[in-house]
């Protein structure tokens, strides 16, 4: 009886240490599967966000090249305007205060700097002296190709009139000066600027906006 009591003791000591161990390898073996998934669904939060990162930084870089290209060809353009740009330009552009770029008619300018100073005389045509009208005459000949004559009164009966706001480099400018009539004509450049013979200082360039002129303008035209 003590024998078969001893080991029915023994039997059931085995089995409870049988079942302790099994415990334990499914509580090890369930520990290193949470921990394994946590860290897989680690990975994989990684390589998400690293396959968003290396999807947007390259679309962010090739804008800031193009804007960047953009900026340097603008200067670029800007450089080489200044650079090519010629002393006429640079002195005209002062002159009419517009940009270096927009002084551009070098046939125009170079017939001004030719007759520049010219004194005034009326009737006269030539570098010793030339009124008004023979300078615009004589302009329009060289540098538009127009054959036109006449004073100042029978050029304002040729042309189209035109408010001050539409006149373009080439129209003409007529005053009235100590008369009822058109006794003064120039051609109109830029930014309200013309060239004309002036009675005091011969072939010089004045603003329509300068008192004197704006009492006595008339209007504007195109041939």
């Amino acid at each position: 009886m003590i024998r078969v009591k001893g080991h029915l003791f023994v039997k059931l000591s085995i089995c409870a240490l049988s079942l302790s161990s099994c415990a334990s390898l499914k509580k090890g073996t369930a520990n290193k599967k949470n921990t394994a998934a946590p860290a897989a669904a680690n990975n994989r939060r990684v390589e998400f966000i690293d396959g968003i990162a290396t999807n947007r930084h390259p679309r962010n870089n090739s804008n800031d090249r193009s804007r960047e290209i953009g900026i340097s060809k603008n200067i670029t353009r800007g450089s080489a305007n200044l650079e090519n740009a010629q002393s006429w330009q640079f002195k005209y552009a002062q002159l009419l205060d517009v940009a270096v770029e927009d002084v551009l008619n070098q046939k125009l300018y170079s017939f001004i700097d030719e007759w520049w100073g010219t004194p005034y005389r009326l009737g006269g045509k030539t570098r010793d002296g030339i009124d008004c009208s023979g300078f615009v005459n004589t302009l329009m000949n060289a540098v538009f190709q127009l054959g036109l004559s006449g004073n100042s009164t029978d050029l304002y009966t040729q042309v189209k009139r035109l408010p001050v706001k539409d006149l373009h480099e080439g129209d003409l400018v007529f005053f009235r000066i100590h008369h009822k009539r058109i006794s003064h004509v120039g051609i109109y450049l830029e930014n309200d600027k013309f060239v004309h013979a002036s009675t005091s200082a011969g072939v010089m360039i004045s603003d329509l906006k300068e008192p004197y002129w704006k009492r006595y303008f008339a209007g504007g035209g195109r041939l």
